[in-house]
């Protein structure tokens, strides 16, 4: 006897490959698990003003690149100027030129955003620490304040603690009030922080809040802390990255640089929207390339294809489970599968309804043909041209009296209808009416099921979406395939073995 282990092992696998898969592409791509789900976008738009001086001008603009958003869209509006946007070095950015700019200039930049919830920002290497040289007039205030504070610290992401509390203490130290006076909070907070040989750099953030215009970018400051740049905000004592910051430009150099100009400013306007998670996901993959071996990067009419085929393995496991474990009798083995996929394109009542009709017009026909003792072949290609000519019978009926859901009995699978037709005649003529009635009402009381499953949407969501979940049905397949037991229905008829 053949061990099955082997064949355990086999349906373990594909049912954990297929698992894995399905929860790997959901959180690693960030596809919904449940149709329907919506997440938060932010429209932003910035305006960069400055008056020309009649002189080539170049304007370069860093632009958002933070982990905590994706960027979804981005375009920028500048008539008569050429724009590169680059990611380099110096971080990513635009740059704007023209070979005469006189008078007021207005350059646009928008970017859709939607939230990635990864607040961290990790490090790609160990920064080192720019020593700040201070002025004579500031070296002595500036250590005396530095050495207090370091005494009351124990680590590096300590000190810029205590010192970030020190600069915003309703007592301030005048030595902190004489260096504050000359300095701006940030730059004070990152030039001591340099000067401890703690990695800090200062970054711009931007405010997210819904239908705000011409608003500025707030100085931050972030602080090198066990390979994370951890943020602080000088200003106002506070650490931590609030949940609707938007980090616009992390390259602690100027946002806006503009040659030939005069007068520059750049201010922003947001509005916050929802949109698909799905929809949001598939646009992410195609700005990352990563649609490859991806249905979506079919035609929209392969896909709609696939989107009905996909759903043939979700039919054929209800028919598999009712046939093998319940034991439901159907007219052929699969025929409930193709006529729950017509069900879709015609609805279940409107299916049932034409599906009884063409079978019972079909079985009066199918006797008469009995009765000319044609050869197989012959009656059934009879069959199906009689089958084609009552679907367009009907098909005129329904029109004719405005019953518009009439006109999609034509999704019949015409040539199954046909052998259904000959193989429920047949039993009929051997069996009797009581096994036609028990085979026929078995498959549409399976492809009512089926129907059901594969209507569903949440089914049509997965199996398209999470293509993993092909090889858990593959493995519930296998496995039910392996079942010798007694069928569901048979347990009434070997009852009476059971005694009392």
């Amino acid at each position: 006897m053949h061990s099955r282990k082997p064949f355990y092992i086999l349906v373990a696998l594909l049912f954990l490959a297929g698992v894995a898969a399905s929860v790997y592409r959901g959180i690693e791509h960030n596809v919904p698990f449940l149709p329907g789900e919506q997440v938060q976008s932010w429209a932003v738009d910035a305006k960069v003003s400055f008056q020309g001086t009649g002189e080539p001008a170049e304007v370069k603009f860093s632009l958002p690149n933070d982990p905590a958003f994706e960027i979804l869209v981005e375009n920028a509006t500048s008539p008569g100027y050429g724009l590169t946007i680059a990611n380099d070095s110096s971080g990513r950015h635009a740059t704007w030129s023209v070979r005469q700019a006189r008078g007021q200039q207005d350059l646009y930049y928008k970017v859709t955003l939607v939230p990635t919830g990864k607040t961290q920002v990790i490090a790609q290497a160990e920064p080192e620490a720019v020593e700040y040289n201070w002025p004579a007039t500031e070296k002595a205030a500036a250590e005396q304040i530095m050495d207090e504070v370091w005494s009351r610290s124990a680590t590096n992401l300590s000190f810029a603690q205590q010192l970030n509390k020190s600069f915003n203490a309703s007592d301030r130290s005048q030595n902190i009030e004489l260096l504050l006076s000359g300095n701006s909070a940030a730059n004070l907070f990152v030039q001591m922080l340099n000067s401890k040989g703690i990695p800090a750099k200062k970054v711009n953030g931007l405010f997210l809040e819904d239908q705000r215009r011409r608003q500025q970018l707030t100085t931050f400051v972030e602080v090198y802390h066990q390979g994370e740049w951890l943020l602080f905000n000088p200003a106002d004592g506070s650490q931590g990255r609030p949940d609707n910051l938007l980090i616009w430009d992390r390259t602690g150099k100027s946002t806006l640089d503009v040659v030939g100009g005069v007068n520059s400013l750049v201010s922003f306007s947001m509005l916050q929207d929802t949109r698909s998670a799905l929809a949001t996901s598939i646009d992410v993959l195609k700005n990352k390339d990563a649609l490859d071996f991806s249905l979506y990067q079919l035609p929209l009419e392969e896909q709609s294809l696939f989107k009905g085929i996909l759903l043939i393995p979700i039919g054929v496991l209800m028919v598999v489970f009712l046939r093998v474990i319940i034991g439901i009798k159907t007219s052929g083995t699969f025929m409930p599968v193709l006529i729950a996929l017509a069900f879709i394109q015609t609805t279940l009542l409107t299916g049932l309804v034409g599906f009884l009709l063409i079978v019972a017009f079909g079985l009066m026909i199918r006797s008469y043909l009995s009765e000319l003792n044609l050869l197989l072949i012959s009656r059934i290609s009879a069959v199906i041209i009689v089958v084609i000519g009552i679907i367009g019978l009907f098909t005129l009926l329904s029109y004719k009296f405005g019953l518009s859901e009439g006109l999609t009995i034509t999704f019949f699978p015409m040539i199954i209808l046909a052998w259904t037709i000959e193989r429920m005649s047949i039993l009929w003529e051997e069996e009797g009416a009581k096994e036609v009635v028990v085979q026929g009402g078995g498959s549409l009381f399976v492809a009512t099921l089926a129907y059901l499953a594969m209507s569903a949407t949440w089914v049509q969501h997965w199996v398209f979406n999470f293509l993993g979940i092909h090889l858990v049905i593959l493995a519930m397949v296998l496995l039910m395939g392996q079942y010798t037991g007694y069928k569901l229905l048979e347990l009434k008829r070997f009852k009476p073995l059971a005694g009392e």
